[in-house]
């Protein structure tokens, strides 16, 4: 499958976060720590060009965490200021003040030498769809600013956001970009839900999510449908058409029984399966799972 998807809102909100940052301080970049490579829209570096930046490695709760520390260390070493965070844990996003503080410190001594005192500093926070952007914003502000869900797509247009004397946040819509350099980006887009699901086949993506998991966190999917070890290592057939999708196809096919999942006929219903897979992987039933390291580059 190829994994592609550029909505015509998209271009229009580019245009409007183009015609902001002029507006702008600062550009606080919202990325999935399960993907902290793949969530960064490549676009986003032209966008906030001579701007201060911050990168928030979000839903770290649903990440590795030592996978997740790697990639801090990653971020510093390139000198750009990065945080781990749960933004539904507002203990998460205190540091947050301080880190915005330290980015934009020689904005702040130069507008202090022209005698501007108290100006707030004006963060742009931007991300690709469904990182958890208005969540971050809610938890920082301390109140629903912010639409949020579980879905791309929810905040359309801008939004501005007084935090306090010091901040202002600039919400936006959430985009990706024209065309991924390649099938792995996709892919790992679309099993984290930044895409819109109903372009997918799921039972597809599903089957990618499972085979993952088994190769790198085997533990946690034979414990989350309680499966045996043994028969799922002898269930691989070098014969089949696809042998690499054979132990994957197994998985699923047994998460199907082991939550009747199941149609007329006694036939595992893949479709159900597959949406239930994806919602375990998700929400992070499946474990805390990253699907890329820094030992890769």
């Amino acid at each position: 499958m190829d994994y592609q998807w550029y909505p015509g809102h998209m271009t229009k909100a580019k245009r409007m976060m183009e015609e902001n940052i002029k507006l702008i301080d600062l550009v606080i970049e919202i990325v999935d720590a399960r993907i902290p490579l793949s969530s960064r829209n490549p676009d986003i570096d032209d966008l906030a060009k001579n701007k201060a930046r911050i990168i928030i490695l979000n839903k770290a709760d649903l990440a590795d965490e030592r996978i997740t520390n790697h990639w801090i260390s990653y971020f510093n070493k390139k000198e750009i200021l990065c945080l781990k965070s749960n933004s539904r844990n507002s203990s998460d996003i205190k540091p947050v003040n301080n880190l915005i503080m330290e980015s934009c410190s020689k904005k702040i001594e130069r507008d202090r030498a022209k005698g501007i005192l108290n100006r707030p500093v004006r963060a742009m926070v931007v991300g690709i769809p469904n990182v958890g952007k208005s969540t971050f914003i809610n938890s920082f502000s301390g109140k629903a600013s912010a639409k949020t869900g579980n879905k791309p797509g929810i905040t359309k247009g801008k939004q501005w956001i007084k935090l306090n004397n010091s901040v202002e946040l600039l919400d936006t819509p959430g985009i990706l970009w024209p065309k991924f350099n390649d099938k792995e980006t996709g892919k790992k887009l679309a099993m984290i839900g930044s895409m819109n699901d109903n372009i997918l086949n799921v039972e597809e993506l599903s089957l990618e999510i499972i085979k993952y998991i088994y190769n790198n966190y085997p533990d946690n999917i034979i414990e989350r449908f309680s499966l045996n070890k043994s028969e799922v290592e002898n269930s691989y057939d070098e014969n089949s058409i696809n042998p690499e999708m054979s132990i994957p196809l197994y998985i699923m096919e047994q998460a199907a029984i082991k939550r009747g999942c199941i149609k007329k006929g006694a036939q595992p219903d893949y479709e159900k399966v597959s949406n239930l897979i994806l919602e375990d992987f998700r929400s992070g039933r499946l474990g805390r799972i990253s699907l890329e390291d820094t030992t890769e580059l």
